[in-house]
């Protein structure tokens, strides 16, 4: 594509509009956006307002769109948390009544090994989210950090695992 002169008339008088790069892009035909703002830059057209809205503090505003009425309704809502779930609600209000919530429970970690000390089996056993998780805690392989049983589980060869 070459900029003739009629070419480059067109874009002074659509950037003087104020239509967008993209805009001047479709309408010239034959070229990109980004080759609009160059030439635009290369002829020193003047500066626009920048297209982010900001509001009076300087900050940048966020920019909403309508939601179509038929997509608010199809959107599932979220659960609630258990604990709310099962809150009394305030009869004149409707605010849920604030208890605190619980106590969080320890977790059942194996004590700090120290180095070069008896080590023992850290494979995990049942969820770490529940109470009753631990590590399996049985002597472990030398250089390895699972006993035997869990090394084997663990650690399997190309030809046996195929």
């Amino acid at each position: 594509m070459e900029w003739t002169e009629q070419r480059i008339e067109m874009l002074r008088r659509l950037w003087g509009q104020g239509q967008t790069a993209s805009q001047i892009a479709v309408a010239l035909g034959g070229v990109t956006r980004n080759a609009v703002i160059g030439k635009a830059h290369r002829l020193g057209l003047t500066g626009r307002p920048s297209p982010i809205k900001r509001d009076a503090n300087g900050t940048v505003a966020p920019k909403r769109r309508p939601v179509p009425r038929r997509a608010m309704q199809s959107q599932p809502k979220p659960m609630m948390p258990p604990l709310q779930r099962s809150m009394p609600q305030s009869q004149d209000t409707g605010a849920t009544i604030s208890n605190p919530p619980p106590a969080p429970q320890p977790r059942n970690y194996p004590p700090a090994r120290a180095h070069g000390g008896t080590k023992s089996c850290s494979w995990p056993m049942g969820d770490p989210k529940q109470s009753g998780f631990h590590f399996c805690g049985e002597p472990s392989e030398p250089g390895r950090p699972y006993c035997a049983n869990h090394c084997h589980q663990a650690y399997q060869r190309k030809s046996d695992a195929a």
